[in-house]
């Protein structure tokens, strides 16, 4: 299909998640089979390391990641823009709220509070992704804010089962099939 250049997606990685991996990657095909045009950000230094302070450091990595996405967002002309983001990279998440931009927030940190803040406020539909072995996943929460939820059973925070592949693959494919149903409903 044909890339519409007035349709862009963007996609933010995560800490040490790069857009290349599997589930920014399929994010990317499905918004492409869908005739998006995509553009993938990557970190061009390393996020804030981890301090004994955890809301000082999701403070730091929410400010980090917030430079990136305004950068994109004030580079981007397309008049229909998505986000996409990963761990961190939901942070995209103020500016969503912000703009009135759907989004896909793969395992979102949900103990953040100022990250669930920006879900309660958004105005446009999102698309939550995560695992119940996610230590940084909440289901309650996640199903609270009456968007769409992808919820994989035994999955971690990159979304994968502890020492098995196959299963892995099956909850990319789902993960995968729940992207693509979203997408075409924008």
């Amino acid at each position: 299909m044909e890339r519409n250049p007035d349709k862009v997606a963007l996609l933010f990685p995560g800490y040490a998640y790069s857009p290349d991996r599997p589930l920014l990657y399929y994010s990317g095909e499905v918004f492409a089979k869908h005739g998006w045009t995509t553009q993938e950000v990557w970190w061009r230094e390393a996020p804030p390391e981890r301090g004994e302070d955890l809301a000082d450091w999701f403070a730091h990595l929410r400010s980090f990641t917030h430079a990136y996405v305004l950068e994109a967002l004030e580079r981007e002309t397309a008049p229909t823009i998505a986000l996409v983001g990963k761990s961190m990279g939901a942070n995209a998440a103020t500016m969503a709220a912000d703009r009135g931009l759907p989004g896909i927030w793969l395992t979102p940190v949900l103990h953040d509070t100022a990250l669930v803040t920006d879900l309660r406020r958004g105005t446009a539909p999102f698309l939550l992704v995560g695992g119940t072995a996610d230590r940084g996943w909440d289901s309650e929460l996640a199903h609270s804010f009456g968007q769409p939820v992808h919820e994989a059973p035994n999955a971690d925070h990159s979304l994968e089962i502890s020492d098995d592949p196959v299963a892995s693959v099956e909850v990319l494919r789902g993960a995968t099939i729940a992207i693509d149903a979203f997408v075409r409903s924008l």
